[in-house]
């Protein structure tokens, strides 16, 4: 597993997003752990190394 540190875009608390770097691309929906809001995930790992992540916040 990977570790990547990242602000959540609702509530801009700092978190931690354990990813799986068997999956070379991956685009997921995950709830904030903090505030509970949508977040979508863009990931692009190559060769065990996370190459982009970004997260989007998602409207309610």
């Amino acid at each position: 597993m990977l570790e990547h540190y990242f602000d959540c875009p609702h509530c801009w608390e700092n978190q931690l997003k354990m990813i799986d770097p068997s999956i070379n691309t991956q685009n997921f929906i995950e709830d904030c752990e903090v505030c509970c809001n949508p977040l979508e995930f863009d990931l692009s790992i190559e060769d065990n190394c996370l190459q982009s992540f970004s997260v989007i916040p998602i409207g309610q």
